[in-house]
């Protein structure tokens, strides 16, 4: 499948994020907590606010290792949301809503007071 990016960036703030996910997680990979974001995310029933991100950060990496081995089912469950959302599916509308979900996700786990080990982001998918 055509990924909606080749390039998946992030901002500062989300950054910042990261590395504060990696510590108290101790997954040291940005790919694995960044697919972690976005399913938070696109669990959520309402769409992310379409707010400007800058794309300031140093952390990028490339659709394949975004996704991983499941690169295709975020791809799918992103364009599903999408059309759910009544955003349609086109590229660029898949471009955007990859990085507001991603960053909306971010900052979700980043802000859950819960979330002190890897076991805690386990728990979310239980509940």
């Amino acid at each position: 499948m055509e990924p909606p990016l080749e390039r998946v960036k992030i901002s500062q703030t989300a950054k910042e994020q990261l590395i504060k996910l990696k510590r108290i997680t101790k997954i040291d990979q940005w790919n694995i907590l960044c697919r972690w974001a976005l399913c938070r995310s696109l669990a959520e029933p309402t769409p992310p606010s379409p707010v400007p991100i800058k794309l300031d950060s140093n952390v990028e990496m490339n659709w394949r290792v975004f996704g991983g081995e499941i690169s295709d089912m975020l791809l799918i469950a992103l364009k599903q949301r999408c059309y759910n959302d009544g955003f349609g599916t086109t590229k660029e509308v898949l471009a955007e809503q990859l990085t507001l979900h991603l960053h909306r996700g971010i900052g979700y786990l980043a802000g859950d007071q819960k979330i002190k080990k890897i076991e805690d982001l386990i728990e979310l998918t239980v509940n």
